[in-house]
């Protein structure tokens, strides 16, 4: 674990118009930039060329000085550069076979951003200001940065419903490895609760979607009635775009204190390794599970215990942890989802099937701590930030 953990601190800001219109301005032109680069790197690779960073970096050079091109001129080049990096990184994950092909920004769909190493601005006395801009941003100070630290990079963002955020990628020196105890939980995630805990304690499902649905559909309904193209239709799109994102904002702070809590209390956490691309394909269960935002959940849990010292072990998801009775042992047969408690026909013991599950789960972690046997290492996580995973691998009962 490095010493100092690279945190990033994102916080809403308020542009004036200047500088709203300097930001849209860079984001078109990272965007145009970005597909122009992808275009002629798929091109090279049609005739059996290979082009990378380097190469396209002298291209930019010479789009700016096109006529056609001159506006790219006007904004900072720091973001320009940058996204030619993450488009290199982007191939270099396609060739490792760990992502798709990079695909085209999209004006309407892709991400708005901008991001803007150490030479692209300015951090002094708590004010952050960007290239091309005279005065700082008025952002809102949520909470403060580490002390004595400065960011190494600067990514602003805006987001569906219009909102800038800036982040600021900084060393946290705050961040370090809990003391170790020998506490451990299983964890066995559900759509009727959220989470079942090993050691019985059941944490409720808010479905967030669920409570905002009426109001989402109502706004969709008035967003499919304007015309394309209008002001109204560019209004109606921003309102069903702050519903969407009331319901993200409360998911990801329900997940976030969730995993704080779970990290800070237990040395090891067991998990069922579910692949939730695929159970989204059941049409019944789809809007549920990605309400549950179980992917979310791991992907928090992950990179928190890696931060604090932590151990998060991935059981392997043909494990039967729901039919397998963790008190004698015995594994039942079938078992549809509708069924939740069930009695063991060798000792006679009732079950919650989630309780029960988490209990198999924690057992299961406990023997790959102990011996090792069956742990092969996982995936890293985008972004860079991987986690120490371990996965049980299939169990015969």
């Amino acid at each position: 674990m490095p010493t100092h953990v690279k945190r990033a601190f994102k916080y809403r800001f308020y542009p004036t118009d200047e500088q709203a219109a300097e930001l849209s301005r860079t984001f078109g032109c990272v965007r145009k930039v970005y597909n122009m680069a992808l275009a002629a790197r798929t091109e090279a690779w049609a005739r059996q060329e290979r082009v990378n960073y380097n190469a396209t970096s002298a291209m930019l050079t010479a789009w700016k000085k096109t006529e056609d091109l001159a506006f790219l001129n006007e904004v900072s080049s720091v973001p320009l550069q940058q996204c030619l990096r993450h488009l290199q990184a982007a191939f270099t994950n396609f060739f490792g076979k760990r992502a798709r092909y990079p695909r085209f920004k999209s004006k309407k769909k892709s991400r708005r951003s901008a991001e803007y190493t150490t030479s692209g601005f300015r951090f002094r006395d708590g004010k952050l200001t960007l290239a091309k801009m005279a005065v700082p941003l008025d952002i809102v100070w949520s909470r403060p940065l580490p002390e004595g630290v400065k960011p190494s990079t600067v990514t602003v963002s805006q987001d569906a419903a219009g909102r800038w955020y800036v982040s600021m990628l900084c060393e946290d020196p705050a961040v370090t490895p809990l003391p170790v105890t020998d506490t451990a939980v299983g964890v066995d995630v559900g759509l009727d609760h959220l989470l079942t805990l090993s050691t019985g304690e059941k944490i409720a499902n808010p479905r967030h979607e669920r409570r905002d649905r009426a109001r989402l559909a109502l706004a969709q309904r008035r967003l499919a009635k304007k015309t394309k193209g209008s002001a109204n239709r560019a209004k109606a799109r921003r309102k069903v775009a702050k519903i969407h994102a009331r319901i993200a904002d409360r998911r990801r702070d329900g997940l976030h204190k969730l995993t704080t809590r779970l990290v800070r209390e237990n040395q090891t956490i067991v998990i069922e390794d579910l692949t939730v691309r695929n159970m989204v394909k059941n049409r019944s269960l789809a809007r549920a599970i990605s309400d549950a935002a179980w992917s979310e959940f791991r992907n928090l849990l992950e990179y928190k215990a890696q931060w604090y010292g932590r151990e998060v072990i991935a059981v392997d998801r043909f494990f039967p942890s729901s039919k397998l009775c963790s008190t004698c042992g015995t594994l039942q047969g079938k078992m549809p989802l509708h069924v939740r408690t069930w009695t063991c026909d060798s000792c006679g013991t009732t079950h919650d099937r989630d309780g029960n599950a988490a209990k198999n789960l924690l057992a299961a972690g406990r023997a790959v701590s102990a011996c090792g046997a069956g742990v092969r290492p996982q995936r890293s996580s985008p972004g860079g930030q991987s986690a120490t995973k371990q996965e049980v691998s299939r169990r015969e009962p």
